[in-house]
């Protein structure tokens, strides 16, 4: 019983980095790339820096949904198939 709760934790936090990874990927390089810009021009604008990474954000959002979704699908068959051997 303790291994199959340690194995849901497990497959809970592979399936969140799963899923959040290429949006979290998309806002650091984004952030590094606008910073790198700012340091060499100088210029210290603070929307500079959150309209790039937000748009890119939204937009690797957008194309990698249908992953998220399918992932999510999966882990919610996978969950509600442990629900009996984790009842007994």
């Amino acid at each position: 019983m303790e291994g199959q709760l340690v194995g849901l934790a497990m497959d809970t936090f592979k399936t969140t980095l799963i899923i959040s990874m290429p949006v979290l990927i998309a806002g650091l390089g984004a952030g590094l790339l606008v910073s790198i810009f700012q340091a060499t021009t100088q210029i210290n604008e603070m929307t500079l820096s959150f309209v790039p990474k937000i748009i890119l954000v939204a937009v690797v959002v957008i194309f990698t949904m249908p992953m998220m979704m399918n992932t999510m699908k999966d882990f919610t068959i996978r969950m509600f198939d442990l629900i009996p051997l984790i009842a007994q």
